[in-house]
C-alpha cells in the first residue's frame, strides 16, 4: 500500500443548489432542499469508508449578503436538518459539530446546535462538521485574537506565537488536517473555506451540481486521491524512499 489511501478528513463545498433548482424549474428554495437531502448518503458512505471527519460548508460568512428571503429559508433548512441529523447521528454513532461565528444566529438555532453537539459528543465512529456562518479568514483572525489576549494577560510571550500555537486556537484544532477538499458546481475556487486546515489538501473540482453529487463520484475522487503523491514539501524521492522503508 502507498501512503494512507483513505483520507482522514474530507471537506466539501456543497455548491450548485440554486442552479439545480432553476435547471429543474423547482419552486424558490427547493434546490436547497434537494441539497440537504443529498448529504445523508455521503455521510453514510464516508462512514463505511473509514473517513474520520467530514466537514461540509452549509452557510458562509459571506452568505449573509444574500437576499433576506433566501437567508431565512437557509436558516430554517439548517434547523430542520439538525433536527433530522440528531437521531441519525445516534444511529450511526457519529459526533456532530459546528464551526463558525454564532453571534449572528438566532438564539433558537444556536441553542439547537449546542444541544446537538452535547447529545453526540461521546460518539467516536466519525465526526460530521457543519460550517455555519463560517469563513476561513474569520477563523484565522479569531485564533490570532485569542493569542493576542493571552499575551496581553501575561499568559504567554509574543515570541511564543508559532504555527503550532496558532493551530491550537483554530476551529477543528482537535481534528486531522483536511486531506481532500471537494467543490461541486463547476467553480474553481475554495471561497474562504478552511484556509488554514486545507493548507496541504488535495483539491477536487467537479461540474456536478451538489444535489446530483453521489457516492459513485466520491469513490472516483477517493481513488484518485489514493494515487496522488503527497509530498508536504519533500521531494518525490524522499517520499518514495519513506514508503519503501515502511513496506519492509
Amino acid at each position: 500500500m502507498p501512503h494512507s489511501t483513505t483520507p482522514r478528513h474530507i471537506a466539501i463545498i456543497m455548491d450548485g443548489n440554486n442552479r439545480y433548482g432553476k435547471a429543474h424549474a423547482l419552486p424558490t428554495g427547493a434546490g436547497h432542499v434537494k441539497g440537504k437531502d443529498a448529504l445523508d448518503p455521503i455521510v453514510e458512505h464516508c462512514l463505511e469508508k473509514g473517513v474520520q471527519v467530514l466537514t461540509v460548508f452549509a452557510f458562509s460568512s459571506e452568505n449573509w449578503a444574500r437576499p433576506k428571503v433566501e437567508v431565512d429559508l437557509l436558516m430554517d433548512l439548517l434547523a430542520k436538518s439538525i433536527n433530522e441529523q440528531i437521531p441519525r447521528m445516534d444511529k450511526y454513532q457519529v459526533r456532530l459539530r459546528f464551526i463558525g461565528d454564532r453571534s449572528g444566529l438566532s438564539a433558537d438555532l444556536a441553542q439547537l446546535m449546542a444541544q446537538a453537539e452535547a447529545q453526540t459528543a461521546h460518539f467516536t465512529r466519525m465526526t460530521l462538521v457543519i460550517a455555519i456562518s463560517y469563513g476561513g479568514q474569520w477563523d484565522i483572525a479569531n485564533a490570532a485574537k485569542t493569542l493576542a489576549q493571552k499575551v496581553a494577560a501575561g499568559e504567554m510571550a509574543g515570541d511564543d506565537i508559532s504555527v503550532q500555537t496558532m493551530a491550537e486556537q483554530m476551529a477543528l484544532a482537535d481534528c486531522p488536517p483536511v486531506d481532500m477538499l471537494i467543490r461541486t458546481g463547476g467553480e474553481y475556487r475554495i471561497s474562504n473555506f478552511l484556509l488554514w486546515q486545507a493548507a496541504y489538501a488535495e483539491l477536487f473540482f467537479t461540474p456536478t451540481l451538489w444535489p446530483e453529487f453521489g457516492t459513485a463520484e466520491l469513490d472516483e475522487m477517493m481513488a484518485q486521491f489514493a494515487n496522488r503523491e503527497r509530498r508536504f514539501g519533500k521531494t518525490s524521492e524522499q517520499v518514495q524512499g519513506k514508503q519503501v522503508a515502511n513496506e519492509r
